[in-house]
């Protein structure tokens, strides 16, 4: 799933390619896909691409001055640049990946695609940000957290801390990738209680999640969308690593299963050595 550093980098490439460009039209080729109907999507048309930004894992794309176009890119989604699209015959609803297509006056654009078959991707035509439930919903964006409000924030929860990093009504952007990786850098277990954290622990999660974000943005922000995904893998120390090394200790990075997701770790440099217990049966984390 496309995380901060990700939308991030691609608000900066929209910005980058498609701002000051007029929307020619957007098809729809996943109703399912579109979570709203007024305004309706034909109102796009005919209007300039002001701006491009980001607000927790949501990408927004500014139409005029009153419009946006807000998307969710979910666990499969994707956006894909076009300097040109091949043909100009309109998208046939229900076939293949593309979700919603965006064209613009000099015959670039871009697909919003998501692969597999659990559909997720969720785009939004809206006059303010808040109509959109889940940006309404958002907690703050950890880069502009103080260590003071980031330790307020554990404090009021009472779950384990990755699941709390996790939540985007606690703090907005960070999901199941960096969260791994943060939790890595800081030390600790992902089943650390939250209320239970050391002033010294919640220190080095506050550093490690400036830190691995800040350097992660770095490396995204720049690249192309073809090229991003291969750049989130390469910069990732335990996620999405089971069996291999940890870069850290050289321990053999272990995984825990739940039914809809796992999380990396390594026991070396997180759990004092013991394998924690693998939960394959439970469906989310307390």
């Amino acid at each position: 799933m496309p995380e901060l550093p990700e939308v991030e980098a691609l608000a900066a490439f929209l910005r980058e390619r498609v701002v000051g460009r007029v929307v020619d039209r957007v098809e729809v080729a996943a109703i399912s896909a579109l979570k709203t109907f007024d305004p309706p999507v034909t109102s796009a048309a005919g209007r300039a691409v002001t701006g491009a930004g980001r607000r927790g894992k949501f990408l927004e794309l500014a139409l005029g001055d009153d419009l946006l176009l807000v998307t969710h890119l979910a666990r499969a989604g994707w956006l894909h640049y076009r300097e040109s699209f091949p043909a100009t015959l309109p998208l046939k609803p229900g076939k293949g990946p593309i979700a919603l297509r965006v064209r613009l006056d000099d015959g670039s654009g871009f697909d919003l695609t998501e692969a597999g078959t659990q559909k997720k991707l969720a785009v939004y035509l809206v006059r303010d940000p808040a109509d959109v439930p889940g940006i309404a919903k958002l907690g703050p964006e950890p880069l502009t957290l103080s260590r003071a409000a980031f330790g307020d924030l554990l404090k009021a929860q009472n779950g384990q801390i990755k699941g709390v990093l996790r939540n985007q009504q606690i703090i907005a952007g960070i999901g199941n990738a960096y969260s791994d990786e943060i939790l890595h850098a800081a030390k600790l277990s992902p089943f650390a209680m939250s209320t239970k954290l050391t002033d010294d622990q919640v220190d080095r999660l506050y550093e490690a999640m400036r830190a691995m974000l800040t350097d992660a943005i770095g490396r995204s922000v720049g690249q192309g969308s073809a090229t991003l995904k291969s750049e989130k893998k390469g910069g990732m120390r335990v996620h999405g690593r089971t069996g291999q090394a940890c870069p850290i200790c050289g321990d053999t990075v272990r995984e825990v299963s739940f039914a809809d997701s796992s999380l990396q770790y390594c026991p070396t440099c997180q759990t004092g050595g013991k394998p924690l217990a693998d939960r394959r049966l439970s469906k989310l984390l307390r």
